[in-house]
C-alpha cells in the first residue's frame, strides 16, 4: 500500500469520526434512575457522582483482574485533569472500595472510585447487551432531578479509545501480535543479589 492510500485512508477516518461525534452531540438517549454505589466514604448515587457538572463519564473497568482494563485507565489517568475540566469522571468496577483504592494506588491513578459490586447498575447499564462486566464507558447527562444516558462505547484491542493501538499500528503492530501486561520486567538470566524471593 502506498504512503498516498494510507493519508487517503487517514482523511477518511478522521471525516467518520466527525460524522459520529455530529451524531453523538445530538443524541439524548433514554432516563435511568439514580443508582447506588460504595465507595470508601461511604454509599453514593449517581446523581452525586456528577458533583457540580451536568456531565459524568462513567468507565467501566472490569476490575484488579484485567490486563486491557487496567491498559485503558492507564490511558485515561494521563488526560483525567483535561476530562475534568469539562466533565466528572468516576472509574467503576465489581471490586470492592478497599481493592479498588489499593489497586488504583498501585498504578499511581487519581480517578474517583466506586463499586457497583456485580448489583442492579452494571446489569441495566452495561455496554454490551447481555455482558454484565464488559468494559467501556457511558456518558449521562443530567437535567434536573432527571438523569440521561447520553452515550455509550465498548473498549476493546484495535478501538479508537486507547491511542496505543495507532501508536502500535504506525509501527505494523497489530492487536492480535500484542497483549498488555501488568509489569514488563524481563528476568536476567543471573541476578546480582542471588535473586533469592523474587517475584515475577
Amino acid at each position: 500500500m502506498s504512503l498516498e492510500k494510507i493519508r487517503h485512508l487517514e482523511q477518511q477516518i478522521q471525516a467518520q469520526v466527525a460524522e459520529l461525534n455530529a451524531l453523538r452531540q445530538a443524541h439524548r438517549g433514554g432516563e435511568v434512575r439514580n443508582y447506588t454505589f460504595s465507595t470508601l466514604e461511604g454509599e453514593v448515587t449517581l446523581r452525586d457522582l456528577f458533583g457540580q457538572h451536568e456531565k459524568l463519564l462513567v468507565i467501566h473497568n472490569m476490575g484488579q483482574g484485567c490486563r486491557y482494563c487496567t491498559l485503558w485507565a492507564d490511558g485515561f489517568n494521563g488526560m483525567l485533569p483535561h476530562l475534568e475540566s469539562a466533565l466528572a469522571v468516576v472509574l467503576v468496577s465489581k471490586d470492592s472500595p478497599a481493592v479498588q483504592r489499593r489497586f488504583a494506588n498501585s498504578r499511581g491513578w487519581r480517578f474517583r472510585l466506586a463499586s457497583h459490586g456485580g448489583g442492579d447498575y452494571i446489569r441495566e447499564q452495561t455496554v454490551m447487551e447481555g455482558q454484565d462486566n464488559m468494559p467501556g464507558a457511558v456518558v449521562y447527562v443530567r437535567a434536573g432531578e432527571q438523569i440521561y444516558r447520553k452515550n455509550d462505547c465498548v473498549f476493546g484491542p484495535g478501538d479508537l479509545y486507547c491511542s496505543l493501538w495507532s501508536l502500535l499500528g504506525l509501527a505494523g503492530i497489530g492487536e492480535q501480535e500484542w497483549t498488555p501486561q501488568f509489569r514488563y520486567w524481563t528476568r536476567p538470566e543471573t541476578l546480582a543479589d542471588g535473586g533469592e524471593n523474587v517475584r515475577d
